[in-house]
């Protein structure tokens, strides 16, 4: 796994998100961004579609915009079904110390393969500053300021690309002469979208420690034999946790074979001799991937994770929920689930609905924006149990398809 530079993107933070013509997403804004945000909502809403919006973006900087494209299906499996125009992807990010910062891109199809119709950097110097583009391309051309704070009065240097599928922030982000840019290069490529398998987790791998663990978790091993060389406090952490959660799991121990590949075991309280991870429950091995992820020392600037309610007890997502909220003071995450166990332990402005209109484009609300919902927090409802018995009145899936029953209430945000 690739590290990231902790003191360029590690502490940005994305405030906001607008996407176009991805799939479902035909035209979808989230807004107020919270450190942890969970989406919400039924099979089919569109969750995964916006969790592929960041792994999309992550791979159009890791492996290229060509690669990530054509994995997808490119147009034809891509872009909104009977829309016209490019897929479109805007985030708003802050780092500390920094202006607000826009950065937007365009996507469409060519005879050639895909072309990054617009991408361009602007941010707003001061409270009545104009919006000020200190990056602006075009299918490969376009112009960028240099510097660490780019202004209106300096000189734009056009900077031509090789070809008009590469994205202009990966390229500039390569040079020292644009921190900015650079910064926001290594934000994106550090970002972790978990694709976690408990299969993959039961694999042997080579010995070695590895500081990051990869998406599918075919690294845990290495992982564990890192902290235990390098962070041995942090690892016990994970352990002490660990037994509160999987009763009788004492530790985890990461073995070097003769052959050179690294085994993976479970010791249990009970018995004196480990049992190898492949004989685990997938609940344990799962629980144990969130919290090495959770706990790292110097955590992804974002991380991503798909319904961690599989595989684990219904009681240990209440925590597992904690942990997320705790861990968002050091990243920042976002979350689906299905579970009203885990939305129990959530506050209503972290929870987004999401749901499918007549046209079959995703749609979103805040929980917090819809009617009733505030006052029943004030009271002491929970969440999940708000969901489950129908007051948020939408995101039911075998009510009226997901939509909502009657007027909801605030904005599509």
């Amino acid at each position: 796994m690739k590290a990231y530079n902790t003191q360029l993107g590690a502490r940005a933070r994305i405030e906001y998100l607008k996407v176009q013509n991805f799939r479902a997403l035909h035209d979808v804004e989230f807004k107020d961004l919270t450190p942890l945000t969970v989406l919400l909502g039924p099979n089919g809403s569109g969750k995964s579609t916006v969790f592929d919006v960041f792994a999309f973006l992550a791979e159009c900087f890791e492996l290229g915009l060509r690669r990530a494209w054509d994995k997808r299906g490119r147009a034809k499996e891509l872009k909104t079904r009977g829309s016209d125009g490019p897929v479109t992807i805007e985030i708003k990010y802050r780092e500390t110390g920094y202006p607000l910062i826009t950065y937007h891109v365009a996507v469409d199809d060519s005879k050639s393969g895909p072309v990054v119709v617009e991408e361009w950097l602007q941010w707003r110097r001061g409270q009545r500053g104009k919006p000020f583009r200190f990056l602006d391309y075009r299918e490969g051309q376009g112009r960028a300021v240099s510097g660490d704070l780019p202004d209106e009065q300096d000189r734009r240097v056009e900077v031509p690309l090789k070809s008009a599928d590469l994205l202009a922030v990966n390229a500039l982000g390569q040079f020292a002469d644009h921190p900015r840019v650079a910064a926001l290069r290594e934000f994106i490529i550090g970002w972790y979208v978990s694709y976690l398998s408990t299969d993959s987790a039961r694999g042997q791998p080579e010995a070695g420690p590895q500081e990051k663990l990869t998406k599918t978790g075919d690294n845990l091993a290495n992982v564990i034999q890192y902290l235990a060389e390098q962070h041995g406090d942090q690892l016990e952490q994970i352990f002490d946790v660990l037994r509160q959660r999987v009763p009788r799991v004492e530790r985890v121990l990461a073995e070097t074979m003769p052959d050179g590949r690294l085994l993976l075991q479970i010791k249990d309280a009970p018995f004196s001799h480990p049992i190898l991870a492949r004989f685990a429950s997938d609940g344990t091995l799962k629980m144990l991937a969130y919290l090495v992820l959770l706990y790292d020392p110097m955590p992804p600037p974002f991380i991503g994770i798909e319904e961690p309610e599989n595989f684990l007890h219904p009681r240990l997502l209440p925590e597992l929920a904690e942990e997320c909220r705790a861990a968002s003071d050091r990243t920042q995450l976002l979350v689906t689930t299905h579970s009203p166990f885990f939305l129990n332990a959530l506050r209503s402005e972290e929870v987004r609905i999401l749901w499918r209109d007549e046209k079959g484009y995703t749609q979103t609300r805040r929980a917090t924006d819809l009617q009733g919902v505030k006052e029943f927090v004030k009271q002491g409802a929970l969440l999940g149990h708000l969901w489950m018995e129908g007051q948020l009145g939408v995101g039911d899936p075998l009510v009226n398809q997901g939509a909502p029953t009657r007027p909801i209430g605030g904005r599509n945000r």
